[in-house]
């Protein structure tokens, strides 16, 4: 029954994914949203459009949260779907070819089911609680890699220009210890390449629900770990910081 679900729901989400890949590259129509360096196109509206038509049809008992709305409802109680269109939407309007539509689903504001979908490479991640993370279809896992031998990826925040310097403080830090430091500018597809094990840690110092309703599920679903930054724990009523690592490597 949840399988069938989570199925349904990867089918609208790649009914989605053509509208990424068919896009008028003339005609985005980006506008500026609160925060430096926060765009939308009407792409990003157009799809939160169709997944607020087909979702509810899957789950109709579900509240829609989506990042293109003025006002959220609240996920205390019963199911909602935490949506972002497209997640790395400066990448989609550079045809950057890193973004994603990330649809998350919550019980009683805890992660209960997640699909990230890269339509660029055709790679749908996907969890349901207690039963394992997915990569179009085969599982996958976190890597066992300590600190000395891990991948870091870092989100930079840019919305919030107050903890740049911040971000690159804890990057620099761990580019001294780790392999090497990556930035993607999707924080979605950051969690699923830990959860995959092409890296070995995520973080960004501030980042909203729907970048990481998802994506974190499908890193716990792979055997790893997701705290704040601090190690605290997650919030999906609000935003806060990401670390997400294989639980080793720190």
């Amino acid at each position: 029954m949840e399988q069938d679900i989570l199925n349904k729901i990867c089918e609208k989400m790649r009914e989605c994914g053509k509208v990424l890949l068919e896009a008028d590259r003339s005609e985005v129509g980006v506008d500026s949203k609160a925060g430096h360096g926060n765009f939308v196109t009407k792409y990003d509206k157009m799809i939160q459009k169709m997944l607020e038509k087909s979702l509810p049809e899957i789950i109709p008992e579900a509240v829609f949260v989506g990042e293109e709305e003025d006002a959220h409802s609240s996920i205390e109680k019963g199911l909602a779907f935490i949506v972002d269109p497209i997640d790395g939407t400066t990448n989609f309007i550079r045809d950057y070819h890193m973004s994603c539509i990330s649809v998350g689903v919550t019980k009683d504001g805890e992660p209960y089911m997640g699909a990230v979908y890269n339509p660029y490479l055709d790679e749908m991640f996907t969890a349901i609680k207690g039963h394992g993370a997915f990569l179009n279809g085969k599982q996958i896992k976190v890597t066992r890699n300590e600190t000395r031998d891990a991948i870091v990826i870092f989100g930079t925040s840019p919305y919030y220009e107050e903890l740049s310097r911040q971000s690159f403080d804890m990057a620099y830090d761990y580019l001294l210890k780790a392999v090497d430091v990556r930035r993607s500018g999707s924080a979605a597809i950051d969690l699923c390449n830990v959860a995959c094990g092409r890296a070995d840690i995520f973080f960004e110092l501030k980042l909203s629900p729907w970048d990481y309703a998802a994506g974190t599920i499908i890193v716990t679903e792979a055997g790893g770990k997701v705290t704040t930054v601090d190690g605290g724990k997650i919030t999906l009523e609000r935003p806060c910081s990401i670390k997400a690592s294989n639980g080793i490597a720190e």
